[in-house]
């Protein structure tokens, strides 16, 4: 009930108690009722290659992902000067700006990469890490924005996405119950979909706390995902089975190709896996009204006891 704390969590509940709205994501329907939405976050796993990109996506496709998602950023903006100088080696050079750099895909890549998707019929969006990069996306027309957990805290962000009147993903890794209190409050819940998340590469499946998504469902009464980086797919099934209507999993070619994301990260096969039982558990939660099923009266009329005190 709004203005009650719920237990486990503590504090003021800033939702409207536990009815979850519904949100809209390009053609798709997020919240109660409604079939899981499944990310492939390829964020920076293409390593700077546009064909890499575009394999991911059609072997995202291929798995039965619903979207993929990337992640952007202006590097001069979200990094400082003395960051981008700090010593780092990688394929791209010897300093941290040379990786951060090399990371990113400019227009023309991320129009190919709109024209890939749209072909492969699959959403696509991105977790921008400042205004600008918001504004870059802006152009492919998306149909949601991201906000990672590590901008939960930028109010300036939080709000440059919410004046684009889209969808807005807010993931809520390595945050307090305050600091989300906060970002819901400059997000709005009209389009808001929140993700638990714990925010370690790979997470420990003891640091999962799952049990905290019909929590967050309660005190917010938006909907809510998961995304996940820990290693094994039964955790994001958990998840589902909890309420999670959206799932994000991190996704790759190849775990053991270079680049700090691979590691955490689901193959195709695994991927594919994983949609298939994400669609088995929804179809077998049901839709919580008891029943008896017509498979069930052959072993009623022959099994069945009545027996009156």
């Amino acid at each position: 009930m709004a203005g009650t704390a719920v237990e486990g969590l503590g504090g003021t509940p800033v939702g409207e108690g536990t009815v979850m709205s519904v949100v809209r994501i390009g053609s798709r329907l997020v919240g109660a009722g409604q079939s899981t939405l499944v990310v492939a976050e390829i964020g920076i796993n293409h390593n700077g290659s546009l064909d890499l990109a575009k394999r991911l996506i059609e072997a995202a496709a291929g798995a039965g992902c619903d979207a993929v998602k990337f992640q952007k950023r202006t590097v001069d903006l979200v990094y400082s000067a003395l960051e981008l100088q700090r010593p780092r080696e990688s394929p791209f050079g010897a300093t941290n700006g040379d990786l951060k750099r090399g990371l990113e895909l400019g227009r023309d890549a991320y129009a190919e990469i709109d024209r890939h998707c749209r072909r492969l019929g699959l959403l696509w969006f991105a977790s921008c890490w400042d205004p600008a990069s918001v504004e870059f996306m802006e152009q492919f027309d998306p149909p949601c924005h991201k906000v990672a957990s590590a901008c939960l805290t930028d109010d300036v962000l939080v709000a440059a996405q919410r004046r684009t009147g889209r969808a807005m993903l807010l993931s809520t890794g390595m945050s307090s119950l305050d600091e989300i209190d906060h970002a819901v409050s400059v997000a709005g819940r009209d389009r808001l979909v929140l993700l638990h998340c714990t925010s370690a590469y790979p997470a420990t499946v003891s640091e999962l706390n799952l049990r905290v998504i019909p929590k967050l469902v309660a005190r917010y009464g938006v909907p809510v995902g998961y995304s996940g980086h820990e290693v094994g797919l039964y955790t994001t099934l958990a998840a589902v089975s909890l309420g999670a209507c959206l799932v994000e999993r991190h996704f790759t070619l190849d775990r053991t190709m270079w680049g700090t994301d691979q590691v955490a990260s689901v193959e195709p096969q695994g991927m594919a896996r994983l949609v298939k039982d994400i669609r088995a558990v929804e179809a077998a939660l049901g839709d919580g009204i008891k029943r008896v099923y017509s498979s069930e009266l052959p072993a009623r009329e022959k099994l069945r006891r009545t027996v009156s005190l």
